[in-house]
């Protein structure tokens, strides 16, 4: 099971899981997941059906997704995130089984969306370009720090 893709594939999308069955919520988060292709919502949803009321059992686990949720960006709260959904597959092996099979599932989908949110950049005068898609190009200067994965 690999957590840190979950975790970096639900990340854009937990401010409107959170909220799913509102009616308007569902349909800006497919809005949303149109720019990562057409599953990627659809593949989001049943990942977090899956997660959501294990999670909701779990006061931790549910004070890190809606943390994650409001700040995307804060490694904190991913982390977070992440040790309580590795609790929460320990504990249940089963869920941890069915998690890790959606994943392989339209695999295609999860990874357009890991590789466009998963890279740090740290320093003085950075330009960071994502692009979704096959077939790109960057072309650009790297100087201090730099993780890109």
């Amino acid at each position: 099971m690999d957590i840190v893709s979950l975790t970096t594939f639900l990340t854009p999308f937990l401010p409107y899981l959170l909220k799913a069955g509102e009616k308007a919520t569902e349909e800006a988060g497919k809005k949303f997941g149109e720019g990562f292709g057409a599953n990627a919502w659809e593949k989001a949803k049943a990942l977090w059906n899956k997660l959501q009321p294990k999670v909701e059992t779990k006061p931790m686990a549910k004070c890190a997704a809606e943390e994650l949720a409001n700040s995307p960006n804060d490694e904190d709260a991913k982390e977070t995130l992440q040790k309580q959904l590795k609790k929460l597959f320990d504990e249940d092996k089963n869920l941890a089984a069915e998690i890790a099979r959606l994943m392989q599932e339209d695999s295609e989908a999860i990874s357009k969306v890991v590789n466009t949110f998963n890279q740090t950049i740290s320093g003085n005068d950075n330009v960071v370009q994502n692009a979704v898609g096959d077939a790109n190009k960057f072309i650009g200067k790297v100087g201090g720090n730099a993780t890109i994965n």
